[in-house]
């Protein structure tokens, strides 16, 4: 995914593509009070729209962006939360919830799909 503030995801498991538009990054104790950086997504397929939120633990993403001696950044978040909504619609997983919480292991997989995507498209993109 080239745009993580702007995409299609599909089909999801009915044959729906889905048009999801990045609304909102925010830590969670402003609206939850919880320890989380909350990324929020609306998702529009025909006539229904959702607003989605993925949550990333604070603590989990900043272990494990420190153990990979990464950066913890905006962007960095945003894209694995679209990664995650990504999976979620296409797999039709949890798709009745609101908040959609990442485990420390999603974080890892996903980070390691998205690494990967990356290496792709420079590969492939490069002069």
């Amino acid at each position: 995914m080239e745009n993580y503030r702007d995409f299609e995801i599909g089909p999801d498991p009915f044959g729906r593509t889905w048009h999801i538009l990045f609304k909102y990054l925010q830590t969670g104790i402003s609206i939850r009070h919880a320890d989380s950086v909350d990324v929020c997504f609306l998702a529009t397929c025909a006539d229904e729209t959702l607003k989605r939120v993925i949550v990333l633990n604070h603590p989990d993403v900043l272990a494990y962006t420190k153990r990979k001696g990464m950066i913890l950044s905006d962007t960095w978040c945003s894209r694995i939360a679209a990664f995650k909504l990504k999976h979620a619609i296409e797999n039709g997983e949890d798709m009745e919830k609101d908040y959609l919480v990442l485990t420390p292991v999603e974080i890892e997989q996903i980070d390691y799909s998205l690494r990967k995507w990356e290496e792709e498209w420079l590969r492939t993109h490069a002069a």
